[in-house]
């Protein structure tokens, strides 16, 4: 990994300004999903937003809790989406707070037809696991403003990454949860991951100008635009691999990835099989490639 990336290891569970009126408090699960840990940020001077608390874990609920002076008090929880390394602890740090817990809605919302298809077939599994259990106590849709004490955020929803995923709009700089991120492009493995909806939510925010990301993971991203750029760069790239290796027969996932991803170590090609099935669902609604019958997980993909 580029040694500028690994230079972010901030210690875990210490409030620190990233903005004036914004700290970061990175939460102590690193793993090779969520790099350093999941960052949560606290938002205001007095009435504040934490927004992903983050995994169900005692200590970064002692350390957020620890990060509120005498003066302020938690007003709102802001939930981006409902993966177990960003939602769970929502629903003990409203206990603590009696905050009331904010986002798209729960682990299902959001979700695609198609992905709601392949969810119906038993397809699951993959990426950061799903906090089944979570719930919102208020519903923001996109466009919805959230306002606090000397705060105002904007919901963009962002499906791609997860069917409930949301960034927000704080004036020129955006929160965007895992939609976007510095040290790794973003996962999506279907039936949580859309691709379709990734890059529409790429463009989504390529219609807007912003002066820095902060993201669910890693480091502040100094040139947005750049960034999303290059994701969107990375998406295309993969895809014309995908198209150029079925240019030479029909064939799965499975077997297209084994041939794509020739220095991936054996133990990550399953994730690269669902990387590579995700631009298939992708490809198909496109009407690019199709299945020889159905469209699942196991199909053989053609060209049309």
């Amino acid at each position: 990994m580029d040694p500028e990336i690994l230079a972010f290891d901030p210690a875990p569970g210490v409030a620190e300004e990233v903005e004036p009126g914004l700290r970061r408090i990175l939460a102590p699960n690193p793993s090779p999903m969520t790099f350093r840990g999941t960052n949560t940020f606290v938002l205001g001077t007095t009435g504040l937003a934490v927004i992903d608390p983050g995994p169900d874990n005692d200590a970064h609920l002692e350390a957020i809790l620890a990060a509120v002076a005498d003066d302020q008090h938690i007003s709102h929880i802001i939930v981006t989406h409902a993966h177990l390394d960003h939602s769970p602890l929502a629903a003990k740090l409203s206990e603590a707070t009696g905050a009331k817990i904010w986002a798209f809605g729960d682990a299902f919302s959001g979700r695609s037809a198609v992905m709601d298809d392949l969810a119906s077939q038993g397809f699951a599994g993959g990426g950061e696991g799903v906090d089944m259990h979570f719930h919102a106590d208020h519903t923001v849709a996109d466009a919805d403003v959230i306002t606090g004490d000397g705060w105002t955020l904007e919901v963009l929803h962002t499906p791609g990454h997860f069917g409930n995923h949301i960034a927000l709009a704080w004036g020129d700089v955006c929160l965007t949860g895992d939609h976007v991120m510095g040290w790794a492009s973003s996962l999506v493995s279907p039936p949580d991951g859309d691709l379709t909806d990734f890059m529409a939510s790429c463009e989504k925010l390529q219609s807007r100008t912003w002066r820095v990301f902060h993201a669910g993971h890693g480091a502040p991203i100094e040139d947005p635009a750049g960034r999303l750029a290059w994701l969107v760069a990375h998406r295309k790239g993969r895809e014309a691999e995908i198209l150029q290796t079925l240019a030479q027969g029909p064939s799965r996932a499975y077997d297209l990835a084994c041939r794509i991803y020739t220095e991936t170590p054996p133990a990550l090609i399953g994730a690269a099989t669902r990387n590579v099935f995700a631009h298939l669902v992708d490809l198909t609604g496109r009407g690019l490639v199709k299945p020889a019958q159905t469209l699942e997980s196991e199909a053989v993909f053609e060209l049309v």
